[in-house]
Order: C-alpha cells, then structure tokens, then sequence
C-alpha cells in the first residue's frame, strides 16, 4: 500500500517486512541480488535507502534457483551482494561505495 507524503511514497511492506524509509522514484532500475544475514547486502542496501532509491531485492536463499541466475548475469560471481543498475553489473558493496566515492553513482543512476 502507498501512503503519499508531498513529493515522497512511503511504501508498507507485508507483514514481517522491515518498514523502509521514504523513497523518492528512481529512474534506474536498481536490483540486488541478496541474503538476509550478509553485513555486504545490509552496507549496500543502505547506501540506496539513504539516496532514497527504490530497488528489487532478490533473496538468493529463499529462492535457491535466483543463485544461478545471479551467476550467469554477474559472470560467474558467487558471493551475494550482486548489484546491476539498468541491467548493468556493477559488482558488489564495495564497488557500489567505490562508485559513490568518485561521484559516478548519482550519474549511473540517473542514466547519464
């Protein structure tokens, strides 16, 4: 369910979600490949929740068979976080923040 809140959406998860902060609409397509105990996803997930950006996570343990497909898109790379923005593999946590780092995420994600 959506909750407007003047230029920001909240969004209500299901039950059991984890509430999410106010996201502002991304014009990337972000997706994270995923799982619930890994300090790497938790770093990368918050650095979008910060910018507001909204994502798709993908949960590589509850649905063993999103692991492969994480392989084939991200070129063999076994280890979760996978991040691909506009269907582009950006690689993990640490080349998320090394994107941020050089000012080329906001760019990345705003597709220029």
């Amino acid at each position: 369910m959506q909750i407007p809140c003047s230029s920001v959406t909240l969004f209500e998860g299901a039950a059991g979600d984890r509430p999410r902060r106010p996201t502002l609409s991304s014009m990337a397509k972000v997706e994270i490949y995923s799982s619930l105990f890994c300090p790497y996803c938790a770093r990368a997930k918050r650095l979008l929740d910060q910018k507001g950006i909204e994502y798709s996570e993908i949960d590589v343990v509850a649905d063993t068979s999103k692991r492969g497909e994480m392989m084939r898109r991200a070129g063999g790379r076994t280890s979760v976080p996978q991040i691909f923005i506009n269907d582009k593999h950006v690689g993990g946590s640490d080349e998320l923040y090394a994107l941020e780092r050089q000012g080329q995420l906001d760019r990345l994600l705003q597709g220029v």
